[in-house]
């Protein structure tokens, strides 16, 4: 299978951009509600997902890339589409896309240093997927 590098990591940053907008629509909500823990809870899943996005950014600039900024694809609010009962379906459901994305990414044997970026991510993704917490990603 042939990688597009460029092309595969402007859509894993998108997503990613995607993501954080989510974790970070669902602490606001959370906080709003004066849920601390569920607040505090979103805010590691959206630190991480932020890392992701600053990690992605940074390989394409060193690629050469001109960074993709689509605007987000807005959808209603997680938690008005959802709910804060019911976000724990629709978070794992991206999580397990976000897996899926960078398992395909990382088989399509990109270069060492893009491959060992993709690894890390998605040990960290795997983590959001069972637990649907944060701060995995390493320092």
């Amino acid at each position: 299978m042939t990688l597009d590098l460029t092309r595969a990591l402007q859509a894993a940053r998108q997503a990613e951009r995607e993501q954080a907008h989510f974790y970070r629509a669902l602490a606001a909500e959370a906080e709003r509600r004066g849920d601390d823990a569920l607040g505090e809870r979103f805010n590691e899943l959206h630190a991480d997902e932020q890392h992701h996005l600053s990690r992605i950014t940074a390989r394409l600039m060193e690629l050469g890339a001109a960074l993709d900024d689509e605007p987000l694809v807005r959808a209603p609010e997680p938690a008005a589409a959802t709910g804060l009962d019911g976000w724990e379906g629709a978070a794992r459901l991206r999580e397990e896309a976000e897996v899926m994305r960078y398992e395909a990414l990382a088989g399509a044997q990109p270069d060492a240093q893009t491959a060992a970026l993709i690894r890390e991510i998605l040990d960290t993704e795997r983590h959001h997927a069972e637990s649907l917490g944060g701060k995995w990603t390493p320092a």
